[in-house]
């Protein structure tokens, strides 16, 4: 069996030890341990280690080398459980090790998906106009049980999803100027959905929320929407050329009349 010749400390890391060996052969490096390890196992000079002994130790000072990058990895943010194991994993450790770690982590409370989850939900409502759906999903990508992830919603209450959501609304109110009111609330709508909105809160919301609708803004936006579609259709003559123009505009979200008026402004300006 390897006997244990020497014990030293690692120049570059206080806190692991080489443990040099004799196998017959004279002294040569063993294996690096964590100086845990060297206590948990009490290795000292002299020390026969049987390979089942040696198995054992090896694999404890992995888990424990493995618990040490995770504490790294966990002083940048909070992490959840399954991205604290996701990442162990794509470190190529076997599952068995990096469960172990986890349980370690939960064990001295360097884990708590809870307070993860309550502190990623305050982050995102501060930092972002997500809604509670779209946070919702990612929280469950995250790996966060269905009850600690509605725990957390809680503080996101439905007057601060309303003001939220009137704030996205506002802003792109002016980045659709250009499209007609119905359009134009469709695409808001459209997009607050797409950020996690519930469409009732949506509603709700369009109940007082006034688009920007004066007469210059829909000259302008007829004007934009009509020119790109004359420039479309400018081939094409007569009927075929007004009908085309009608639909693509109609389509658009503007009335009729307000179609009949932009041809008619058209046709005098060429």
């Amino acid at each position: 069996m390897p006997k244990i010749t020497k014990i030293t400390t690692q120049k570059n890391n206080s806190e692991r030890y080489n443990v040099y060996i004799d196998q017959g052969k004279g002294e040569e490096f063993g294996f690096g341990v964590d100086e845990y390890v060297l206590a948990k196992f009490q290795l000292r000079k002299g020390q026969e280690l049987s390979s089942t002994e040696l198995t054992t130790i090896l694999h404890e000072d992995t888990i424990k080398k493995s618990y040490n990058m995770s504490l790294a990895f966990l002083a940048h943010r909070m992490r959840s459980t399954k991205e604290v194991y996701t990442y162990l994993i794509k470190k190529e450790l076997e599952p068995e090790v990096a469960n172990a770690v986890i349980a370690m982590l939960n064990e001295r409370k360097y884990l708590n998906d809870l307070e993860f989850a309550k502190a990623y939900v305050n982050t995102q409502v501060n930092t972002t106009i997500k809604g509670p759906n779209l946070i919702r999903q990612e929280l469950i990508e995250k790996g966060i049980s269905e009850a600690d992830i509605s725990t957390s919603l809680q503080s996101f209450d439905s007057e601060q999803q309303l003001e939220a959501a009137g704030k996205y609304a506002t802003k792109l109110d002016q980045k659709y100027k250009k499209l007609a009111p119905m359009m134009k609330k469709q695409k808001i709508q459209l997009a607050l959905t797409q950020k996690g909105y519930a469409h009732p809160l949506i509603n709700r919301l369009f109940e007082t929320f006034e688009l920007t609708d004066d007469e210059d803004q829909q000259l302008e936006a007829i004007r934009y929407q009509g020119m790109k579609a004359h420039r479309r259709y400018q081939k094409y003559e007569g009927w075929e050329y007004e009908s085309k123009m009608k639909q693509s505009l109609y389509r658009k979200g503007f009335s009729m009349d307000q179609i009949q008026a932009f041809l008619e402004a058209l046709k005098e300006e060429e």
